[in-house]
């Protein structure tokens, strides 16, 4: 059972279900990907800035807007966290490009402006799954 104010790890819980992730704009917030490679699985940040990163995770520094697309390639989940809408059809479409699944997370009322099926989380949390992405179950 998780604590009402914890949100990452139902997000941690529900990433790990898959052997590799492509977190776009990590930011100040490597939490989830720390969390991830302590359950094995691979992970890769992105941020157009230069960022610390936890032991274990890769680290490029990479536009979604001008993506390098090989940093995608071998990902099954594409995973951003509060990420805004400008940047959902972009980073659905490198998600696609790359055959792989679409997770997000967004900021308070922010809505998705690709179609998605909803996953929501203790403590409030919502994973959104774009519908056109490689489904993973």
């Amino acid at each position: 059972m998780y604590d009402v104010t914890d949100t990452t790890g139902p997000l941690v819980d529900r990433l790990a279900s898959v052997d590799s992730v492509v977190e776009v704009g990590i930011g100040n917030r490597p939490d989830v990907a720390g969390r991830l490679v302590e359950r094995g699985v691979d992970v890769t940040a992105t941020d157009i800035v230069e960022r610390e990163v936890p032991d274990g995770v890769a680290f490029v520094v990479d536009d979604i807007l001008d993506p390098d697309r090989s940093v995608y390639a071998d990902a099954d989940v594409v995973f951003a966290r509060n990420l805004p809408p400008e940047l959902h059809r972009p980073t659905l479409a490198v998600a696609d490009a790359a055959g792989a699944a679409f997770w997000f997370t967004t900021l308070g009322g922010d809505q998705p402006t690709v179609a998605v099926d909803r996953e929501q989380f203790p403590g409030g949390e919502t994973l959104y799954r774009a519908r056109d992405s490689k489904a993973l179950e």
